[in-house]
């Protein structure tokens, strides 16, 4: 699957719903900027999948679990090295949807090479409300 959107930032359903329609287990590595949208788009898509609590980035605490199959990780601050020295590849075999923010093509390498499905879904920031999202199957 290799697709690309362009959409407002308060018009993610459909992407959500193809994304999720063509992925139900593995890790989402999310690209972009600073203030690209990655934490919304996770925001978006725990929605759909019933989460009803707040999502925050996890950009402080590096992981977030929401109810027993949504995880979402944030590289940012400590990066892949920080991230494997603490054992966390480990939780990315779990069953679920994992939301990866700041991971990169090292981290789809491994992933891939240890079976785990990966999705890349890049986001460029148009405007103030307008984003493109690039997506691939690994």
């Amino acid at each position: 699957m290799k697709e690309s959107y362009k959409l407002k930032q308060n018009a993610l359903d459909t992407l959500v719903e193809d994304v999720l329609a063509a992925f139900k287990n593995g890790v989402i590595i999310l690209r972009g900027d600073l203030a690209a949208g990655k934490t919304t788009l996770v925001k978006a898509m725990a929605k759909k999948l019933g989460y009803k609590e707040d999502v925050t980035s996890p950009t402080f605490s590096l992981q977030q679990c929401y109810g027993e199959k949504i995880f979402h990780y944030d590289l940012y601050n400590h990066g892949l090295e920080h991230f494997i020295s603490l054992g966390m590849l480990e939780e990315l075999d779990k069953e679920g949807l994992h939301f990866v923010e700041w991971g990169d093509e090292k981290l789809s390498d491994i992933l891939t090479n240890a079976g785990i499905d990966v999705m890349t879904i890049t986001i460029e920031k148009i405007s103030n409300d307008m984003r493109e999202y690039k997506i691939c199957i690994h």
